[in-house]
């Protein structure tokens, strides 16, 4: 048995999506935003949105035409050939000891005050966190889907519980006027903001598990990032609002101080459950999806070996465990070493930044008309938001660059 199976409907893609885009954005980057462009912030939230529309309805397109496991690297075989689809796949897992442990930190940092004091260490809680992500993706893409539609809804329940206890009203609602001085704070903002819809790229992996991918995939990419945006503005609005933005306290607990403020301190536990389910998710969809590409370049050059076989769930089992394994060892050499989590997020943002330029550059050539035209406006976009990474995209550019050499030496001795 060899094949995914068809388990995901257009809710729980929904879900997957928005939970995976919001994640542990919600609980920072509203403020950060905020504390840049104060209340032109709003605008910019309206901006990112119209910006990250083409890049999402082109792979949308990308997904509905062409849904496989393999995401942005089968695209890029489809455009190009296998030798640029193994580069562009083993870039996308060269995220896993750079970027999800990190993320996983993030995560655990809630599950430690949910745990009882012998075990609610640093360490424990990351590795619990790995021991749960493991177990969620082993149930299948079905369980997987219905837990974070779950959370979707708490997020959203969240979001609402503090728009009617904070009494946001129309006044908190108009948009400010935009001026010339303007403009430079909302493009500061956006240069933080694009990073709340990382994770279509991701999302491109499951488009082979809907159960009808050319129906429900694009919708469920463009609903997905509707809720999000929507999330995100709300929230903002409420952080603006009550003032809960402009320091370092702030860049990362803005909402649990509004929970405190608003709902009292008896509220600080549903908070910290919240927010662990958010991070949880949106780690939860890159497990997934890693797995699923480490799992589909073993189906197309190792088909008879053990990383290319599905469990009776449906699931590649061993592939999962090995992506298991290695963010474990990530959070523990992460651990000792001491070294700084945010280093290693930006390294990871230019894995996802050069991922999405490349699955444009596949779109640019597969795609044609309308879809042509949109996937060429996505592409500009990607350039611009990579070059503005700074030095943190030479590590992109380093493991492709090496990626592209050993694959060219591998094509040299099958010639020979």
């Amino acid at each position: 048995m060899n094949q995914l199976k068809k388990e995901i409907t257009l809710l729980s893609g929904i879900g997957q999506l928005s939970t995976t885009l919001l994640g542990t954005g919600l609980f920072m980057i509203p403020a950060i935003a905020a504390g840049i462009a104060g209340e032109f912030s709003l605008w910019a939230w309206l901006f990112l949105f119209v910006a990250i529309c083409p890049i999402a309805l082109t792979f949308a397109q990308l997904g509905k035409r062409y849904p496989n496991a393999g995401g942005t690297a089968y695209f890029v075989r489809k455009a190009f050939d296998k030798r640029l689809e193994r580069s562009v796949a083993w870039l996308f897992v060269s995220v896993i000891p750079v970027g999800v442990p990190a993320a996983v930190a993030l995560a655990a940092g809630f599950l430690q005050q949910l745990l009882p004091e012998p075990i609610n260490g640093s360490l424990t809680a990351q590795l619990l966190t790995v021991a749960l992500l493991v177990g969620v993706n082993l149930m299948g893409a079905k369980s997987s889907g219905q837990l974070q539609t779950l959370i979707a809804i708490s997020i959203f329940l969240l979001v609402g519980a503090f728009l009617w206890k904070g009494g946001v009203g129309v006044t908190d609602l108009t948009m400010p006027t935009i001026s010339e001085e303007s403009f430079w704070p909302i493009g500061a903002a956006l240069g933080v903001m694009f990073w709340c819809f990382v994770g279509i790229e991701a999302f491109a992996h499951m488009g082979e598990e809907f159960k009808n991918p050319e129906r429900d995939f694009p919708i469920a990419i463009i609903a997905g990032c509707f809720v999000a945006g929507a999330t995100y503005w709300a929230m903002s609005v409420v952080i603006l609002k009550f003032g809960a933005y402009g320091t370092p306290q702030f860049d990362s607990a803005s909402i649990p101080w509004l929970s405190e403020n608003l709902f009292g301190p008896n509220f600080k536990m549903l908070i910290s459950v919240i927010g662990f389910s958010a991070c949880f998710a949106s780690v939860n969809l890159y497990t997934q999806s890693l797995s699923r590409m480490v799992w589909a370049q073993a189906r197309e050059n190792k088909p008879e070996g053990k990383m290319a076989q599905v469990s009776s769930r449906g699931v590649p089992q061993n592939a999962t465990l090995s992506v298991g394994g290695v963010l474990a060892a990530s959070c523990i050499i992460g651990y000792w070493s001491g070294l700084d989590l945010e280093f290693f997020l930006k390294l990871a943002n230019s894995v996802f930044v050069l991922v999405y330029l490349m699955a444009m550059l596949a779109a640019l050539k597969l795609l044609e008309g309308a879809a042509r035209w949109l996937a060429g406006i996505a592409l500009a976009l990607c350039v611009i938001v990579f070059v503005c990474l700074g030095w943190s995209m030479l590590y992109a550019l380093g493991v492709f660059g090496l990626l592209m050499f050993q694959g060219k030496k591998d094509t040299t001795k099958a010639a020979i």
